[in-house]
């Protein structure tokens, strides 16, 4: 293994088209929900907890050899909104494009084979840090990092917020990210020998009802 892989997996540079996503800060910015550094970090906090704990869970056990096609129903049965089951299959897509190029594998291109309009990007990441030879808390860490890092840099373009400002947040979010990223490897682990249920199912039912809101603007700066 070499955790070198985790700094190229998580970084924001890498082509798996997480730019074009907010995370849903757009339509919270637009309801007035984020509209400064405290807000934002209130937001993002939340997101951690929900979204972010699930797709942290999710990757850590593809990322443990769990079987992708059961995860990608676990996925679909924890994601009730459409338009973001649409958001997470085509990240899930590109992700899966980028991958294969960067870290060659037969697991990768038998789900690419199984899913060829994109499994749910959480998935697709774990079996991309397996590919790497990183480990679940790896994955775990990167699904549960990119959960508030997306709004935090959406933020910075959409509210012309100080990038430090936006930098600081995740700073402060930091402790709590370990205690997600944790306590997802330990669900992982659990379920692969109790089933995809032993995963958390923790819901944002406020990041749903937006998903589909921002879904139908006519204008938009993010797809989600």
């Amino acid at each position: 293994m070499t955790r070198a892989a985790l700094l190229v997996l998580a970084d924001g540079r890498f082509p798996a088209g997480g730019h074009a996503h907010s995370g849903g800060a757009e339509a919270a910015v637009r309801a007035g929900r984020i509209t400064g550094a405290a807000t934002l970090e209130d937001f993002c906090r939340g997101r951690l907890h929900t979204a972010g704990l699930v797709a942290a869970a999710l990757a850590a056990a593809a990322a443990l050899g769990a079987d992708p096609a059961e995860l990608d129903a676990a996925a679909d049965a924890r994601t009730p909104s459409p338009a973001l089951r649409t958001a997470a299959r085509r990240l899930g897509r590109q992700l899966t494009r980028a991958a294969r190029a960067t870290w060659p594998s037969p697991e990768l291109d038998a789900l690419a084979g199984a899913f060829p309009k994109g499994a749910h990007q959480p998935v697709v990441l774990g079996l991309t840090a397996r590919a790497a030879g990183l480990d679940a808390v790896d994955a775990a860490y990167c699904a549960a990092y990119e959960s508030v890092s997306g709004p935090a840099t959406a933020t910075v373009r959409l509210l012309s917020l100080d990038p430090f400002d936006a930098t600081a947040v995740l700073a402060r979010l930091a402790p709590e990210l370990d205690r997600v990223a944790e306590r997802a490897a330990r669900a992982a682990r659990t379920a692969l020998t109790d089933g995809t249920g032993a995963l958390p199912a923790a819901s944002a039912p406020l990041l749903e009802i937006a998903a589909e809101q921002h879904a139908a603007w006519p204008v938009r700066l993010f797809a989600s």
